[in-house]
This record gives C-alpha cells, sequence and structure tokens, in this order.
C-alpha cells in the first residue's frame, strides 16, 4: 500500500507538482471572527477527534490528529470556506500541526475551504480523489492509505452521488482507532444518501459502491457524512444496513426511488463546483 505522508517515512505517492510538506506551524495572527462549533470526541487514546459544523450548508467538517505523536500531525475533512478562522483557531489552540485539507467528492453546495486554508498554511496540501477532475497536491485512489503520524485514513471509491466520490475509513490494523470510523461525503447520510442526478451521478453507481465498499465495513463502524439536515451526528454501518429507507431496498426499488425524488436545482452548484474544481482558490473578501 502506498503511504502518503508519515512523519517517519518519504511520501511514496504524489502529484505533478506535490512535494510534501515539513513540519509545520499554525502562525499566530489568525484572525477570530466566527465561534467554535460543535465537537465530539472520540475513544482512542491515540486519535484526537472534532465534528464541527456549519449551519447555512449543513456540512460537517471533521479534525482528526495523532495526539500521541510528538508533532500532533493534523488534517481536516469537507472544510468549508466560511468556517475558516474557526477550524484554524481550534487547531492552534489544541497545539496541532496541520497537514491535509481532505475532500470526500466536489461539493455543490459549499465552496471547500481548502484554498484559504492553503493561503494561511501555505504547507498544507489538499488532497481530493484523482478521478474527481478537480485541482488539487495529492490525488487519491481506491487503496491508497493517508498517513498522519502513526495513523492512517485508507481510500475507498465510492462514486455515484459524483464520479469522484470517495470515503476515507480509519485503519483495521491493532494500533488503529477501534471501532473504525468511516467519512461517507455523500454517499451515505444517516437514513439517506446523496442524490444522483449531476455532476456524472448514477443511482446504479451508488447503490454498487455503497454495498461493495462501506455496507461490508464491521457493523460497529461509525458513519460520519459530510451533511445532515435532521440534527443526526453519527450513525453505523450495521444501522444504515437495517433502517435506511433508501439503501435497505433491492437495486432496482433504489434506482425507481432516486428517479423520482424530484429535488430542486441545487442553488449554490454554480458557484461551487467551478470554485472546487480549482480548490477552492479564491480570495478572503469573496
Amino acid at each position: 500500500m502506498l503511504r502518503f505522508f508519515n512523519f517517519t517515512k518519504l511520501c511514496l505517492l504524489h502529484s505533478k507538482a506535490s512535494t510534501f510538506p515539513p513540519f509545520i506551524s499554525i502562525s499566530n495572527n489568525i484572525g477570530v471572527r466566527s465561534q467554535m462549533g460543535s465537537y465530539s470526541t472520540s475513544s482512542s487514546s491515540k486519535l484526537l477527534f472534532r465534528q464541527l459544523f456549519d449551519k447555512e450548508s449543513s456540512t460537517y467538517t471533521y479534525l482528526l490528529a495523532d495526539s500521541s505523536h510528538p508533532d500532533k500531525p493534523a488534517l481536516l475533512i469537507d472544510p468549508v470556506d466560511k468556517t475558516l478562522d474557526r477550524d484554524l483557531t481550534i487547531i492552534q489552540e489544541l497545539g496541532l500541526k496541520l497537514v491535509y485539507a481532505m475532500n470526500t467528492h466536489v461539493h455543490a453546495d459549499h465552496v471547500t475551504g481548502t484554498g484559504l486554508i492553503k493561503s494561511e498554511v501555505p504547507d498544507v496540501k489538499s488532497v481530493i480523489s484523482k478521478a474527481s477532475g478537480a485541482k488539487a497536491d495529492i490525488y487519491v485512489e481506491q487503496g491508497h492509505k493517508v498517513w498522519f503520524g502513526d495513523l492512517f485514513l485508507e481510500v475507498r471509491a465510492t462514486p455515484g452521488h459524483t464520479l469522484g466520490c470517495i470515503t476515507y475509513v480509519t485503519g483495521d490494523a491493532s494500533d488503529q482507532p477501534q471501532p473504525r470510523m468511516a467519512f461517507t461525503g455523500d454517499a451515505v447520510l444517516i437514513r439517506g444518501c446523496g442524490r444522483t442526478d449531476f455532476q456524472g451521478g448514477s443511482s446504479e453507481q451508488l447503490y454498487k459502491s455503497v454495498h461493495s465498499q462501506i455496507f461490508t465495513l464491521p457493523d460497529d463502524t461509525l458513519i460520519y457524512p459530510a451533511h445532515d439536515y435532521k440534527g443526526f451526528t453519527v450513525s453505523t454501518v450495521g444501522e444504515e444496513r437495517r433502517y435506511n429507507p433508501r439503501l435497505t431496498k433491492d437495486e432496482e426499488t433504489f434506482k425507481s426511488i432516486m428517479a423520482n425524488l424530484n429535488l430542486p436545482y441545487p442553488k449554490m452548484i454554480d458557484i461551487a463546483v467551478p470554485a472546487n474544481l480549482v480548490c477552492g482558490i479564491q480570495s478572503k473578501a469573496t
């Protein structure tokens, strides 16, 4: 397996322009404009975990760090541009060194914060799937491992909501956090799933992705989605296999459900998708 960045090992994979960063220091002059979001904590003695929420887009951002490593390397999954100050502030306060800003896919309902994060902490590397077609420092594919300290996330390709959707799953080794955690983006939501009617989406592909890449994980695997609109924060693979009103159906019924959702055109898509294809790069004034 490929290791992207371990503080004790050299990187084996990078994009055309990518070089991997040295230890990262958070500057002390980050402005604070937004309050800290809600969070929850993993029971792992190594993993520091925070679940952060953006009310406007109902987006979850996840902060993970190896708290047992001397340098406390950290990563953010699905950051939002408007919560830049909140995210960098909590990273600074907890004494973490941000290594990666990662996306599960090219979002259509908000602009990613990766570009702005890189402008504040230039050594941070942006990460997205190769299949997404978006710009990033590092491209990942099925089976890759993203290391932060002595912990890692396994990459699973879960297209269907978009062509480039991936799920990040904590490792299955004995020294990795238990139970496992799956950051599913929009592939699996709590008691739902992402729509499949734009950005190369396919209900058939989504059904196969979920059942082969997510529902094959242990039942106690914690599911952390990219969004929630009903106040849920976490589910498990076992729960969703039993109670998800769409994904528990057979494939033909699922495709019929998805074809008849009659959802409105996403209000942010014409702004978000072009920005997210270029890593959300923009000025803070916008």
